[in-house]
């Protein structure tokens, strides 16, 4: 029997269970266009309005599901565009396949219009980066990528000559879903019962967990609470363990929390779950270490560890709980939770300062009060990570998603159409400055295409703000941050959907509440006061840099500059 290569490959991939494409359609992808509207009852086919859109929604929906993201656009201009959306997958490890189009195979190496070498293009993004030449292949080889991009929590890239798939082959290929498995890491009771007696003749433990936890949120609470440990979450884990319990430290970083960084200098022994955790500087490397982790490539990567345990996070995890004895009382937890108690302290006086306009800390905090118990929250870079790393209360019923080790600009208004594909009984808030949404705002035009309902937040400043302030700590005057007057409001309206311009923390609490569970997607454009992200801990090397803008500023514009009050900052500094 024979069938066209093209409906085999859409075969094979609603197989694997991919129920949604992102991607624009054009002259090198034709045939497999064609091939999804002939399959429109299996796979549907989500047109977005810019590739890099396609690819970050794609990352954003492996990330907030654990199946794979698949993307689509020609070859040419458009593979290009994907590239920034694929490294946000490969650099957060989410499984993510990119369908690339490309000249006919009759006119490749003969420089046709649009013709790139994609397979050396995308050589560095991929774990599995092929091109088909042969139709009968074609479906073999879109089943290994399926394979490879999730066994390795990677990208898989295939190109594909337009003519290849329109080509009939013999339909005798059956995907390899049903004995796929991934590695299953036995627990060896040995290591946690090492790991055990490590944590029994140490007083001052410190878990520091990554996403890696993810499906161990349970096992984790209870073994926090059972050894009486305090845990700090990477940002891309926010949530994982309820950001209000109490042994909860916050993230550990530049925009962590002071706690965070002074219980992880005082721990005797850093406790590693399912994290590759990449600044370095912030771990104590002068104590003992334990790392669980699948990868074993991670083990030991950033500092050395005592005892290397390559195991799933919530089996190994499941174990300690079992096989350990429950600790009565650890001084090391009391310091650490009345610190962090004094930090959300601190953090009250911040969001309930004297202000003009909308606060974007007061705006965080009542943005989490009043968010349901399961919603979706994408969040970009800049100053939306930094606020809502410090005020947004996660749950561990709800989602977080993130561009963590990229930190692309424009990565909420994708994450936030994934989220919303995924899982549309949700409600859907993201968060993003104006120069984030800025480089993405046409796509507002498809969350309302598709029916999207979501809460979008644009915090207005008509600034770079995050950058302003990188700036003033590195010692440097603040130029090319300022960004034109866009009517961000007017922008939604006119795609479609509801925008509102919010000038005062009242009409903004108004508006929360208004659209607690919208049923169309709803831009805010927030007016917001420019609020410093100062970092929980300023380091020598950042105040000798404000120091040296301060100076700097005088110099050149005669006047002092605007700084954040003076007990924040010495609250972070000393």
């Amino acid at each position: 029997m024979s069938v066209r290569a093209s409906d085999k490959m859409v075969d094979v991939l609603a197989k694997w269970g991919v129920d949604n494409i992102y991607g624009l359609p054009g002259d090198s992808v034709d045939t497999t266009i064609d091939a999804l509207y002939r399959a429109q009852d299996k796979i549907k086919f989500t047109h977005v309005l810019h590739e890099e859109v396609a690819a970050l929604s794609a990352a954003a929906h492996a990330k907030l599901t654990g199946k794979l993201g698949v993307c689509l656009s020609i070859g040419g201009p458009g593979a290009i565009h994907l590239l920034n959306g694929l490294y946000d997958a490969k650099m957060d490890h989410a499984p993510v396949l990119a369908i690339l189009g490309q000249v006919q195979s009759k006119l490749l190496n003969t420089d046709f219009f649009q013709e790139v070498d994609t397979h050396v293009l995308f050589d560095d993004v991929a774990v599995y980066n092929k091109i088909i030449m042969d139709p009968q292949s074609l479906p073999r080889i879109m089943d290994e990528a399926i394979r490879t991009a999730i066994a390795k929590k990677g990208v898989a890239v295939l190109t594909i000559p337009d003519d290849i798939p329109d080509h009939m082959i013999k339909d005798n290929f059956t995907p390899n879903v049903d004995n796929f498995q991934m590695e299953n890491y036995k627990v060896d009771d040995a290591q946690i019962k090492k790991a055990l007696e490590m944590i029994k003749i140490h007083s001052n433990p410190i878990v520091l967990a990554g996403v890696g936890i993810k499906d161990a949120k349970k096992e984790t609470k209870e073994f926090i609470e059972k050894y009486k440990i305090p845990i700090i979450l990477t940002m891309p884990a926010k949530g994982l363990v309820d950001d209000d319990h109490p042994y909860n430290l916050g993230q550990l970083g530049k925009l962590g929390t002071k706690p965070a960084f002074e219980m992880m200098q005082k721990a005797d022994l850093v406790i590693m779950l399912g994290t590759d955790y990449p600044y370095a500087p912030y771990l104590n490397k002068k104590v003992d270490a334990i790392q669980i982790d699948t990868n074993a490539d991670r083990l030991g990567k950033r500092r050395h560890v005592n005892i290397a345990i390559q195991a799933d996070a919530k089996e190994a995890i499941s174990r300690l709980n079992e096989l350990g004895e429950p600790v009565k009382e650890r001084p090391f937890l009391d310091e650490a939770v009345a610190k962090i108690g004094q930090w959300h302290s601190w953090m009250h006086d911040v969001y309930t300062k004297k202000h003009t306009g909308v606060l974007p800390s007061l705006m965080f905090h009542n943005l989490s009060k009043n968010a349901p118990s399961d919603t979706i929250w994408s969040i970009d870079v800049g100053t939306s990570t930094a606020f809502g790393a410090r005020f947004l209360t996660a749950k561990s019923s709800q989602k977080y998603t993130i561009s963590a080790w990229l930190g692309t600009m424009g990565c909420a208004l994708p994450g936030a159409i994934a989220a919303k594909h995924d899982f549309p009984d949700r409600p859907v808030y993201a968060v993003a400055g104006d120069g984030a949404t800025a480089m993405v705002m046409q796509d507002f035009a498809t969350a309302v295409r598709y029916n999207l309902p979501m809460l979008y937040i644009v915090l207005n400043n008509k600034l770079l703000a995050f950058i302003e302030y990188e700036q003033q700590s590195a010692g440097q005057q603040n130029y090319g941050i300022s960004l034109p007057e866009i009517d961000f409001a007017k922008v939604a309206q006119a795609c479609g959907g509801i925008g509102e311009r919010i000038t005062t923390d009242e009409e903004l609490a108004d508006a929360i509440k208004k659209y607690r569970r919208p049923d169309k997607p709803v831009l805010l454009d927030v007016a917001v006061t420019d609020e410093a992200p100062l970092p929980g801990k300023i380091m020598m090397d950042e105040a000798h840099g404000y120091a040296k803008f301060g100076l700097g500023h005088v110099i050149d514009k005669k006047s002092l500059p605007e700084l954040p009050p003076m007990k924040e900052i010495l609250r972070s500094f000393l």
